[in-house]
């Protein structure tokens, strides 16, 4: 017999959840995230990034201590609701912006010397992350860095499977990367990679971001 089809949740899902709560899968909270995010952190190496992008920001639980490793932080998301929490999150942090972005879209800036992307690639259709990856590649600058963050546990509605999906999104990029760090634990993974070879399809010169940075 076989399996079932996924039921994939969609933007107007996580709109909805992030409606009803401030904080639906209780990111603030739990001790496992607050390892997790401090996993993550570490994964971004000892120097402070000039500009640092984070991808799936959700409620902002992690775009905080985020913005204290970058002189410049663009945290994006595609629940408006969710991006109010994060904008509340940052309020003290001048250097720090939210993007309501339904990815794969334009990002907001041409280049970065660091990417995040946490529990975010496993709720996209295949085309649609073999094209972030592909915006991922574009804007990431020569030997700048990308964490990945995802749990390896199945989710009954995401759109992929958890195995392999940092394998998958690193060899849509087009790039060599060189693993750098990882953690896990019996519910998820953290590995940071630093790019070795430019994207196969980048230009000399990025296109600008939708918002001149």
């Amino acid at each position: 017999m076989s399996a079932p089809p996924r039921r994939a949740i969609d933007l107007s899902g996580f709109e909805a959840k992030f409606r009803a709560a401030a904080d639906p899968w209780q990111t603030f909270t739990a001790r496992d995230e607050a390892i997790k995010r401090g996993r993550i952190v570490r994964a971004l190496g000892t120097r402070p990034h000039a500009r640092l992008l984070e991808l799936g920001c959700g409620n902002g639980s992690n775009s905080r201590a985020l913005a204290r490793r970058a002189l410049h932080l663009h945290a994006c998301d595609g629940s408006a609701s969710a991006i109010r929490l994060t904008r509340a999150v940052l309020a003290d942090h001048a250097h720090a912006e939210a993007y309501r972005i339904a990815l794969p879209a334009p990002l907001p800036g041409r280049r970065y010397e660091a990417v995040v992307i946490a529990e975010l690639l496993y709720y996209l259709a295949p085309r649609a992350l073999d094209r972030l990856a592909r915006d991922v590649a574009r804007v990431l600058v020569p030997g700048g860095r990308i964490v990945l963050a995802h749990h390896h546990i199945e989710f009954h509605d995401s759109a992929q499977r958890a195995a392999g999906i940092h394998a998958r999104f690193l060899s849509a990029t087009g790039r060599a990367w060189q693993r750098r760090y990882v953690a896990a634990n019996r519910r998820w993974h953290v590995e940071g990679f630093v790019a070795t070879r430019p994207a196969r399809w980048c230009h000399a010169a990025a296109e600008p971001g939708p918002f001149g940075v």
